[in-house]
């Protein structure tokens, strides 16, 4: 068995969309599947390309945006290893209505053709309904993205965004949650929907307070409770 295959085949052990699976599934799945590296702040599609392969993300960061009639980049996820995007190729999508690219590092991924990935749900009806879970559990962050949107004002916004990322990528220390990142201040403002000069005016005021510490690669949040 080559070495390619059984290194796919081990990666998709780790993505809970094939929990369960016998490993001759994932065998055969592997066989399909293509490694791919992208250095950094590199393009993996843009909007407008042929939409026709899902993507599982092993090392580096992604994010995956679009941008506004006028040029301005807005950033909808910003994923770590162990995520996949590009699914809604699954859902019919003929042409990327965003783009996805690496961030400040290289990023390694595995992809799969569409047709090959629904011709393994057709079997395995586990799979099919994972993937529709997956999808539908993207559309309703994107509905409550776009309701804070409409509902709460920037500062709320940047706070939200805070305590999300400390959540999901935070290390507790005591009542602290320290969450390193390799965002800039003009990428948090593209996935907040606000200015980058209101990015730094919330996070100044914040820090004032003494709610929280940043520099240019780490935010350390005080007390979660306090922070609002």
């Amino acid at each position: 068995m080559n070495t390619r295959k059984e290194n796919a085949a081990a990666v998709f052990k780790h993505f809970p969309l094939f929990e369960g699976f016998e490993e001759e599934q994932l065998q055969e799945l592997a066989a399909y599947a293509q490694f791919q590296r992208v250095g950094k702040h590199s393009s993996i599609y843009k909007e407008g390309t042929r939409s026709g392969r899902i993507y599982f993300l092993t090392k580096g960061i992604v994010k995956i945006g679009m941008h506004s009639g006028d040029g301005r980049e807005v950033i909808k996820h910003v994923l770590h290893p162990m995520a996949l995007f590009g699914e809604l190729s699954l859902a019919g999508e003929q042409e990327r209505q965003d783009f996805a690219a690496s961030m400040n590092q290289e990023v390694l991924l595995l992809s799969l053709k569409v047709a090959d990935l629904q011709r393994f749900m057709k079997t395995d009806h586990r799979l099919a309904i994972r993937v529709l879970n997956f999808i539908g559990s993207r559309l309703q962050k994107a509905e409550n993205r776009l309701e804070s949107l409409i509902f709460k004002d920037a500062r709320e916004r940047i706070i939200e965004f805070l305590k999300d990322s400390a959540n999901k990528h935070g290390k507790r220390i005591g009542y602290e949650m320290l969450i390193k990142h390799c965002l800039t201040q003009q990428d948090i403002a593209n996935i907040t929907g606000t200015s980058r000069q209101t990015v730094t005016s919330v996070l100044n005021d914040l820090k004032k307070s003494n709610l929280i510490h940043f520099n240019r690669r780490s935010i350390l949040i005080r007390d979660m409770g306090r922070l609002a």
